[in-house]
C-alpha cells in the first residue's frame, strides 16, 4: 500500500481523491510514516513539518468535498532549503542559516500553497546551492536512493532523493549551472529547468543573479508540468521575471512529437562521455525517430568556451555573500568558502569578456534553434559519482553537461534514458526556444510514455 500511494502519479492521486477511495490526509500519514522509517539512512529532509501537512491535508480534504477541482490539491510536497519559508527554518544548507526562520514566504512556495499542494517539509541542499556536503559539515549529505554509496546529485540533492525514494510526489529545485537537471539524472526522475525569467526566484537564496532559475521536480514529465502551471508567470518581485504569456502545460502533451525536429548537439556534450550513456541516448533517438520526429546533428561551435561559466558564477556568489565572508568565515564549509573567495579574484575584465562570450553562446545557440524544435543531449557525462570521489576536496568542478543551458537561459528537461550496468540512473536532456517549455514537455512526454524506465523504482 505504501509503495502504491508513494509512486503514484499526481493525475492517479487526484482520481483517487475525487472517488473518495484516498483522502490527502491519508496519503499524508502514510508518507509521513515512510519518511520516518527510510530517510535516517538518506537524510533527504532537514526539517519535516507533519504538523503543517496535516493541516494543509484536512483543509485540502474539505475542499475536495466541495468539489474544487484544481489538479495539485492534496498533492504531497517539499521545498528545497534555499526556498524560504514563513515560520519554518530555513537553513541553506549551511551552518550560518541553521536556525534562521525567516518571515517570508517564497514566490514558488506561496503559488504552490495557493494550488492546494501540502507542505511535508524542507529538504537539504548542498550548502547556499554549491558547497558539497564534506565529512563533518553542519548536515549530512542526502544519500542516492538507488545506491548510497552514491551522491543523488546536486545542488538540489535533497529533492532528488525524496522523489526517488516516494516521500513527496513534488519538490522545488534550483538550477544555475544544472541543479535541478544533474539529481533528476542521478536519481532516475524528472526535472524542468524552465525559461530564465518563467518563474520567480523572489524569497529563493541567491547564487547567481544571472544564472538562478527555479523550477519543478517529480516522477514524471506530466507530473513535472502540473507543477509548472502555478510557478509559471510574472512576478513583480523578481527583477528577471517576464511578463511573456503563460500556456497550459499540460494540454498539449499528448500530441506526440511527428513532424517535430530534434537537434542532437554533437559538440561538447559528448566528449568524455560514458560509453553507456551515449548507448542510452542514440537508442532515446532511435525511439523518438521510430514516433515520428526528425532527429539531425546540429552544431553549436562557441560552447568550447562554456568554461567562463564559471567565472560569472563565482564573481556574482562572491559579490552575493562576501559581507558573511568577511564577518563569518568560519561558519562556511572549507572547500565552499575557498571556492566562494575565489570569485573575489576574478577581475571586472575577466567578468566583461565572460559575458561577451556567452552573448555568443546565446546568439549561435538562439541560431540554431531556427532550424530545430528541441536540442537533444545527455544531461550528463557519467552517472552518480561515488561519494568517495565526491568528498575529495581536489575533486574541484567536474566537467558539466548542463550549464551550456544555464548560459542560454532556454527552458531544459532533464529525464531517464536508462539504467548503467551497476543500475545507475541514466538520463537525456531536452532543450528548447524561450518560454517554450511545452513543446519541450511535449518530447519528453511522448519519449517517456514510449518507454518504462520511469517506472522503476529503486530497492529499500
Amino acid at each position: 500500500m505504501s509503495d502504491a500511494i508513494a509512486y503514484s502519479t499526481i493525475r492517479e492521486l487526484g482520481a483517487r481523491y475525487r472517488s473518495r477511495e484516498l483522502s490527502p490526509v491519508e496519503v499524508t500519514r502514510v508518507l509521513l510514516a515512510r519518511i520516518e522509517k527510510l530517510d535516517p539512512a538518506l537524510h533527504a529532509f532537514v526539517t519535516l513539518t507533519p504538523e503543517r501537512a496535516l493541516a494543509d491535508a484536512r483543509a485540502a480534504e474539505e475542499q475536495l468535498r466541495r468539489g474544487d477541482d484544481r489538479p495539485l490539491l492534496g498533492v504531497p510536497v517539499a521545498h528545497k532549503d534555499i526556498y524560504c519559508t514563513r515560520g519554518i527554518r530555513t537553513t541553506g544548507g549551511s551552518a550560518l542559516l541553521a536556525d534562521w526562520v525567516p518571515d517570508v514566504e517564497s514566490t514558488c512556495g506561496r503559488r504552490w500553497q495557493e494550488a492546494g499542494t501540502v507542505l511535508l517539509g524542507k529538504l537539504i541542499t548542498h550548502e547556499f546551492a554549491m558547497g558539497l556536503q564534506f565529512p563533518g559539515h553542519r548536515f549530512p549529505p542526502a544519500r542516492n536512493p538507488w545506491n548510497v554509496d552514491h551522491i543523488p546529485g546536486g545542488s538540489s540533492s535533497g529533492s532528488g532523493a525524496a522523489l526517488a525514494a516516494g516521500f513527496v510526489h513534488g519538490a522545488t529545485g534550483s538550477d544555475t549551472g544544472g541543479s535541478i537537471r544533474g539529481p533528476a539524472a542521478f536519481c532516475g526522475i524528472v526535472g524542468l529547468k524552465p525559461t530564465y525569467g518563467r518563474s520567480s526566484r523572489a524569497g529563493v537564496l541567491t547564487l547567481s543573479w544571472t544564472l538562478d532559475h527555479t523550477g519543478p521536480m517529480a516522477r514524471t514529465v506530466e507530473d513535472c508540468a502540473l507543477l509548472m502551471q502555478p510557478l509559471a508567470g510574472h512576478d513583480p518581485l523578481d527583477p528577471a521575471s517576464s511578463l511573456a504569456p503563460v500556456e497550459d502545460y499540460a494540454t498539449g502533451l499528448g500530441r506526440g512529437v511527428r513532424g517535430l525536429r530534434i537537434g542532437v548537439v554533437r559538440n561538447y556534450f559528448f566528449e568524455g562521455v560514458d560509453p553507456e550513456i551515449e548507448r542510452a541516448f542514440e537508442e532515446a533517438m532511435t525511439t523518438l525517430r521510430r514516433l515520428g520526429a526528425e532527429v539531425r546533428d546540429v552544431q553549436i561551435p562557441s560552447l568550447a568556451a562554456t568554461h567562463a561559466f564559471l567565472l560569472i558564477l563565482l564573481a556574482e556568489a562572491y559579490a552575493y555573500h562576501a559581507r558573511d565572508l568577511r564577518e563569518h568565515p568560519e561558519l562556511y564549509g572549507d572547500v565552499l568558502r575557498e571556492r566562494f573567495l575565489a570569485g573575489a579574484l576574478v577581475t571586472g575584465a575577466e567578468y566583461v569578456q565572460a559575458q561577451r562570450i556567452r552573448s555568443e553562446i546565446c546568439r549561435e545557440t538562439a541560431d540554431v534553434l531556427t532550424d530545430v524544435d528541441v536540442l537533444a543531449t545527455p544531461t550528463t557525462p557519467k552517472p552518480a559519482t561515488p561519494f568517495a570521489l565526491a568528498h575529495d576536496p581536489e575533486f574541484g568542478f567536474p566537467r558539466s553537461n548542463m550549464p551550456p543551458f544555464n548560459i542560454t537561459g532556454s527552458p531544459t528537461l532533464a529525464l531517464p534514458c536508462g539504467f548503467s550496468s551497476s543500475g545507475l540512473p541514466l538520463s537525456m536532456q531536452l532543450a528548447g526556444r524561450p518560454f517554450d517549455e511545452a513543446t519541450v514537455l511535449r518530447v519528453g512526454h511522448a519519449y517517456e510514455q514510449a518507454t518504462s524506465w520511469h517506472t522503476r523504482r529503486p530497492a529499500m
